[in-house]
């Protein structure tokens, strides 16, 4: 697809930033694909995988194929994104099918490193919160990178840094053809009200068809509607992306457990930090209010 292409087919759509379920240390396959299934049948533009909450960075060549196989054979008509860090892994991307990448931030000539994964495929760049591995990119460096004809857009995921967003939003006004794209969990309402024009989040991995509601309500004006299912987006946000934030992929997969989209026993992180089973808790009643609520 090409850049214009792909640009159309994300602006005001959610894309679920996945996550990979796991037995232990082993990927648990069988639920990949389930999930995946469940996925296909939701309102989504894409899905983009290798991406944080999906741990690209620490999966092996092996099972990033898979993940990547398994999600192109279930949206075969729908945007792939992936997540990659170097040039090996976005000609690994190409090689599977994707059809945009997400690219980590580094600090080191990032101008050139985008330019040169741009020539694989197009490019979304990614203003990521430092704490998970992010770049504190100045204006300028955001201008050059923006400039790059392949570069599609930027994902922003500042955590809890409403000022950055601002910011970054501000700045992208010189460039109406680029998507402003939302990574902010926390502030996902927000974030649209400030010109954000797609929706790249792990959030978006469960209660997917919650978020979908609330960027469809956004498109069509309905705001009234729209500031309700803030609402309910942000409850369930308080209960997951919290400190440790690390723990934000495996309460995304509990989750999904207790929406009933994969089992109970495929919720594992590996590099994830141990969490408090009362936190699960927690999780299970926020799905369970936002069920509610929608209702």
């Amino acid at each position: 697809m090409s850049v214009s292409t792909i640009s159309s087919k994300l602006a005001l759509q959610l894309i679920p930033a996945v996550p990979v379920p796991f037995r232990g240390t082993i990927l648990a396959a069988d639920v990949q694909r389930a999930y995946a299934a469940w996925m296909a049948r939701q309102p989504v533009a894409g899905v983009a995988v290798w991406a944080h909450t999906g741990r690209g960075l620490h999966l092996s060549t092996t099972e990033r194929e898979l993940v990547l196989s398994t999600w192109r054979q279930a949206l075969p008509d729908k945007v792939l994104v992936a997540g990659v860090s170097s040039l090996e892994m976005a000609r690994e991307a190409k090689r599977g099918g994707a059809d945009a990448l997400l690219v980590f931030p580094r600090p080191d000539d990032p101008v050139t490193y985008h330019e040169a994964l741009g020539r694989e495929l197009p490019v979304i760049a990614f203003y990521l919160y430092e704490a998970a591995g992010g770049v504190p990119y100045d204006n300028q460096t955001l201008h050059a990178i923006l400039a790059l004809p392949r570069v599609l857009g930027i994902k922003v995921a500042t955590l809890d840094s409403v000022m950055t967003f601002q910011r970054i939003a501000g700045l992208m006004r010189v460039y109406p053809e680029k998507l402003l794209i939302t990574g902010e969990d926390r502030f996902l309402g927000y974030s649209l009200t400030m010109g954000a024009r797609a929706a790249l989040i792990g959030m978006g991995a469960a209660l997917t068809d919650l978020q979908t509601a609330l960027l469809r309500a956004f498109r069509m004006g309905d705001f009234g509607r729209f500031v309700r299912l803030s609402g309910i987006c942000d409850h369930f946000a308080e209960a997951t992306f919290v400190p440790p934030m690390e723990g934000y992929i495996r309460r995304m997969l509990w989750a999904l457990a207790a929406d009933r989209v994969i089992p109970d026993d495929a919720c594992d992180d590996p590099w994830g930090p141990p969490l408090d089973p009362a936190e699960r808790e927690a999780v299970i009643l926020a799905v369970r209010d936002a069920r509610a609520a929608r209702a």
